[in-house]
């Protein structure tokens, strides 16, 4: 069962740039697809990206394209989000979510499951 420890979060401001990390212990890392989902207040959990086991192939919401990049380590068992030109709207808790092999934007294809780290990002 392999357990999630996100961090990296915090509160910036309007423009600045974030990278969480997501580390990941118990279970062959290099087998899982990686997903960092986001969840607002009073709003539902969302998909922000998505990197398959190998790092090969990568996938992003919409409203993150061009300003933020997921990668992985795998040598470290760890992935990463690299956040960029953050907005007010980016303020959430961020959470990162493995599956075997490869990534998909739907939460419920997601086994495991990290704590969650909360980015504020100010006006």
């Amino acid at each position: 069962q392999v357990q999630l420890v996100e961090s990296g979060g915090g509160l910036v401001q309007t423009g600045d740039s974030l990278k969480l990390s997501c580390a990941a212990s118990r279970g062959t890392f290099s087998r899982y697809a990686m997903g960092w989902f986001r969840q607002a207040p009073g709003k539902e959990r969302e998909f922000v990206a998505g990197i398959s086991w190998s790092g090969g192939s990568t996938d992003y919401a919409d409203s993150v394209k061009g300003r933020f990049t997921i990668s992985r380590d795998n040598a470290q068992n760890t992935v990463y989000l690299q956040m960029n030109s953050l907005r007010p709207d980016d303020t959430a808790v961020y959470y990162c979510a493995a599956r075997p092999i490869r990534t998909t934007p739907h939460e419920s294809d997601y086994n495991y499951w990290g704590q969650g780290t909360q980015v504020t990002v100010s006006s």
